[in-house]
C-alpha cells in the first residue's frame, strides 16, 4: 500500500510539472485544459437545490411542527443499483419562529436521479418519504408522526440557509467547499467515479410496501482534521472595464513568496467567491460581481511568485 501511494504521488508530481511546462510553452492549450477541468468539476461542486417540502410533527422529545426540505444535490452519490442503499445527507435541525409559533426545519439531500425517479411513481415517492422520516428518527433520536403532507412551497426557509446547513459552511473554517476540493483531487488522481458512498449516511428503499419493521441503514464516519494556522497573502483585486466603462472581468493578483510552482496552488472559484490555499497561505474572498467559472483562468509567474486569476463577469 505504501509503495503504491508513493508511485501515485510520483505520477501526480510529474503531471503537475508537465502542467507548469505547458503553461510556459503553450499558454493557449494550458487555458483550454484548465477550463475543461473547471467545467467537469462544476457539476461535482454544485450546490443543493430544493425539490419539495414536507410537513409533519415531532412527537418526542418535544412536540413541535416539523418541515422537511427534500433537496437534490449532485454531490451525493447515486445508488449503485436498485438493491443497494441510497446515500443521503441529513442536515442539522434548526428551530425557527413565526407569528404562528415555533417549528423545526430539517434539510435532507439526495442525488437528483433518486428524487426524479420518485416524482414519476407515487408509490416510490411515498416509500422515499417514509424512509427519510425513519432515517431522521434514528439519526436524531426523534419520534415523528406517521402522517405527513406535501406543502405547496418547495422549501421552508431560505435557499441560502438550506445551502449553509447542508454544505456545513456556517462559521467553521473547514467548510465543505474545502473538503469537496480535496475529494475531487483524489478522485481525479485515481480516475474513479463518484461512488464513495461511505461518506454519507445511507438508507435502503424496500421493494415492497414500507412497514413499521423497515430500518434505516446509517453509517457514521468520523474523521479528525489537523488545523494549521494559515497566513493571508498580499493581493490586488480589480475590476477591468472596457472603453465605455462597462465591467468585463475581475483580475486578482496574489503574491506567494516561497512558492515556485502552480502545482502547489489549490484554487476554487464559484460565481461569488474564491478560495486559494497553498503551503502556509490561505485567501478567501467574496467577489464584488458574479463571475463565469467556466471561463476563469489562472496563471502562475514563477519569477515573481505571483498567481494571476482572471474571472470574466457573467
Amino acid at each position: 500500500m505504501e509503495s503504491s501511494s508513493k508511485g501515485l504521488l510520483t505520477q501526480v508530481t510529474q503531471f503537475w510539472n508537465l502542467l507548469d511546462d505547458l503553461a510556459e510553452s503553450n499558454p493557449e492549450s494550458y487555458e483550454k485544459f484548465i477550463q475543461q477541468q473547471l467545467k467537469e468539476g462544476k457539476q461535482l461542486c454544485a450546490a443543493p437545490e430544493p425539490q419539495l417540502c414536507l410537513q409533519t410533527r415531532i412527537l418526542k422529545p418535544k412536540e413541535k411542527i416539523l418541515f422537511i426540505n427534500l433537496c437534490q444535490w449532485k454531490r451525493i452519490p447515486a445508488p449503485q443499483s436498485a438493491t443497494h442503499p441510497v446515500p443521503l445527507r441529513v442536515g442539522r435541525p434548526e428551530d425557527m419562529s413565526e407569528t404562528s409559533g415555533v417549528y423545526t426545519v430539517i434539510d435532507v439531500a439526495y442525488h437528483p436521479d433518486v428524487l426524479q425517479a420518485a416524482e414519476k411513481d407515487q408509490v416510490k415517492k411515498d416509500q422515499l418519504i417514509q424512509m427519510t422520516m425513519k432515517c431522521i428518527e434514528e439519526k436524531l433520536q426523534f419520534t415523528l408522526s406517521n402522517s405527513y403532507h406535501v406543502t405547496k412551497f418547495r422549501i421552508k426557509g431560505s435557499v441560502h440557509r438550506m445551502k449553509q446547513n447542508l454544505m456545513g459552511i456556517q462559521t467553521d473554517p473547514t467548510d465543505l467547499r474545502e473538503k469537496m476540493r480535496k475529494e475531487l483531487t483524489l478522485e481525479q488522481i485515481r480516475s474513479s467515479t463518484v461512488s464513495n458512498s461511505d461518506q454519507f449516511p445511507q438508507l435502503l428503499l424496500p421493494k415492497d410496501e414500507v412497514s413499521s419493521k423497515t430500518r434505516c441503514l446509517i453509517e457514521e464516519i468520523s474523521s479528525t482534521e489537523i488545523e494549521v494556522e494559515m497566513k493571508r497573502p498580499a493581493y490586488e483585486l480589480k475590476i477591468v472595464a472596457d472603453q465605455n466603462e462597462k465591467p468585463l472581468k475581475i483580475e486578482l493578483k496574489v503574491e506567494l513568496p516561497g512558492i515556485n510552482s502552480v502545482s502547489l496552488c489549490d484554487l476554487s472559484v464559484s460565481e461569488d467567491d474564491l478560495l486559494i490555499e497553498v503551503s502556509e497561505y490561505r485567501l478567501h474572498l467574496n467577489l464584488p460581481e458574479s463571475v463565469d467559472t467556466e471561463m476563469t483562468t489562472a496563471k502562475f509567474i514563477k519569477e515573481k511568485a505571483t498567481l494571476i486569476v482572471t474571472m470574466p463577469l457573467v
